[in-house]
């Protein structure tokens, strides 16, 4: 899945505003972070995650694999955070991120 440099732009515009809805530590991705990356994916479409983790690389992998494991894009990252878009099949108009997106 690849989004246009427009698009992505406008997907940055949005995620500044956003604060992180998931947070994951040194533990990596567990099963229950991953249904909640999932869950809030599937609820707002962008999103934020804070990765507090310190090694650069592990944070590039940990990014690499939840990319895997959900079908998402990288939007932006910007140090320990990382900002995932994945379109809903039906967003919910009341939850999305979204909703002022042309």
């Amino acid at each position: 899945m690849s989004t246009a440099n427009d698009t992505k732009k406008r997907l940055r515009t949005i995620g500044h505003q956003l604060k992180p809805c998931v947070t994951i530590a040194g533990n990596g991705l567990s099963e229950s972070v991953l249904d909640e990356v999932f869950r809030a994916l599937r609820d707002h479409e962008l999103i934020k995650i804070k990765l507090a983790i310190p090694d650069r690389e592990a944070r590039k992998a940990i990014i690499a694999e939840l990319v895997d494991s959900t079908g998402a894009e990288v939007v932006q990252e910007i140090g320990k955070v990382v900002l995932i878009f994945k379109k809903a099949g039906r967003p919910d108009p009341k939850k999305t991120n979204l909703r002022f997106m042309p």
